[in-house]
Formats: C-alpha cells, structure tokens, sequence
C-alpha cells in the first residue's frame, strides 16, 4: 500500500513566548480520500517520559482555535493535573457529511457514504504517519468529535478497540438513522445505526466512553417525551453500553450542562473536563 505524505510547516513560537504547548501544522495527502488533509498538532514542550505520551485525535480541528484548545492545554498543564497528550486535529472538507458517519452503511439520505474511506485514512494513512514522527509507543490512543465528527469518533474506537481506548462525544449525532423518522415503519430499537452497532457487538475491556449534551442542542423531540432527541438518543446508547457490561460511571462519563447549546462555547466548556477525565494524573 502506498501511504500518503506529510509536508511539514512549523508554527515557530516567538521567542519571548512561555507557552508549554507547541504546535504545528501538517498536511496529509490521502489516497483514501482523493485530497490533502490538514492536521493541527498540538503537543507539550516537555513530554517528559516518552512512554507516558498519549494520542489524541480530534475531528474537525478547523474549530480548535474557535475552542481555544491552546489555551485550554496551557491551563491543564499549568496544573500539573493531566499525563502529556499530543493532539492531532483533524480539519475536514466540504465533504464533511459523507466522510463523518458510520462505516458499516449510509444513513437514510446517503450521507456518510465516505466514512469508510474516512477511517481507512486514519487506519491506513494518518496513523503510520504520526508513528513515523513520533517514534516512541503511545501509552493511550483515543478519538474525539462534535456533533457528526462526534458520531465518526466513536464508530472508529467501537470498530478498533485495539487500537484506541476512549471515545469523546461531544453533542454526537447519535440519531443516525438508517429510516426517516416520519416512516410509519421507523423505530427507534431499529434504525438507529450506531445503537445497533452496540446492541450487536460485545464488551472490549479497557474501553472507555465519554460523552455530553447539552439541554439547549436541539428543540426536536419525535417521540413526545419531553426530552430532546440529543439527550434521548445518547442515554439510550449508554443503557445499550452498559448492557454489554460497561459500567456508568468508571468506563462511562456523561456530562450535560442545562444552558449548553450545539455551539462551539458550550464544547469549549466540556473539552477540559473530557481531558482530566481521561488523562487524570490523580
């Protein structure tokens, strides 16, 4: 197979800056994907003992400045508080809506359909990549994402459970549907993808899952219960995951904020609390 390449441009750091976090650019051209991917690294200036380096990637790293993910880092390791993390943001493209979904099929419109190429990308393409300029032995690996990207995230740690060990989900579209809704035939314990990806799979040890909404996401509410689709659709993935035997509370982590809207600001809010959850030095 022949993977894709990285160009190189270094962010340098002026030289008066007391920033602990570097960053760098990096473009990625996938074959998978027919189109140069831009990567956002974001990595401490110390990272100490190799060993204890975990791997982060995020989707939709266009918005990590909106989310002032820097900042955020600078603060965490300020505290003294979290293992050393490299983050490598993913930026997407205008095809967002059919690279981010579920690789196992398309929802009811079709979007989605590239979502297998997309996890080939990181499989097959980014992550030999990152081995390759980080040569030491990633303690962890994880996936993070908001709304759709959300959604992508943990198709990939629940189809590669070798591979990655926690799932962020951050307002995931967990509504995925292989029906429209307004279907006579639809059924919630039916249509819903990534619910039946669970439903059928089995309990990986190690795994962990981390997910938020907020009450503000969304007015809709197609079964009438007085509770909006966001928060419905991921409490029930988190019954489904914890039928499997994963426990709420120690593999599981959910965070809903009563004012937090689909919003970048409400994400930001969410993203240091994900970070202490899963990279705790504690």
């Amino acid at each position: 197979m022949i993977f894709g390449f990285l160009l190189f441009n270094l962010k340098i750091m002026p030289p008066t800056s007391l920033s602990s976090i570097l960053t760098e650019n990096v473009v990625v051209r996938s074959q998978f994907l027919g189109r140069d991917v831009q990567i956002d690294f974001f990595l401490p200036r110390d990272m100490g003992d190799a060993g204890d380096t975990c791997l982060l990637l995020i989707n939709d790293g266009q918005n990590m400045n909106e989310l002032g993910l820097e900042n955020i880092l600078e603060n965490l390791n300020a505290d003294g508080g979290i293992k050393p993390i490299v983050i490598a943001a993913i930026h997407s493209s205008s095809q967002r809506k059919m690279e981010y979904g579920t690789a196992i099929q398309a929802d009811y419109l079709g979007r989605g359909a590239k979502a297998g190429l997309y996890t080939q990308f990181i499989r097959d393409e980014l992550l030999p990549e990152i081995q390759k300029k980080f040569p030491f032995h990633f303690g962890e690996k994880a996936f993070a994402g908001f709304s759709l990207g959300g959604l992508m995230a943990l198709d990939i740690v629940w189809n590669y459970p070798g591979e990655f060990i926690l799932a962020g989900v951050f307002s995931g579209s967990l509504w995925w549907r292989s029906l429209d809704h307004e279907d006579e035939n639809y059924d919630d314990e039916l249509h819903r993808i990534m619910h039946q990806q669970i439903k059928k799979g089995k309990y990986h040890p190690n795994l962990k899952f981390f997910f938020s909404t907020g009450s503000l996401d969304e007015t809709h509410d197609r079964n009438n219960n007085g509770i909006i689709d966001s928060i419905d659709d991921t409490m029930a993935l988190i019954d489904d995951l914890e039928s499997l035997g994963y426990n709420n509370g120690k593999d599981i982590r959910y965070l809903n904020y009563e004012d937090g809207k689909h919003d970048i600001a409400t994400w930001a809010r969410v993203m240091p609390e994900f970070l202490k959850w899963g990279w705790s030095k504690l």
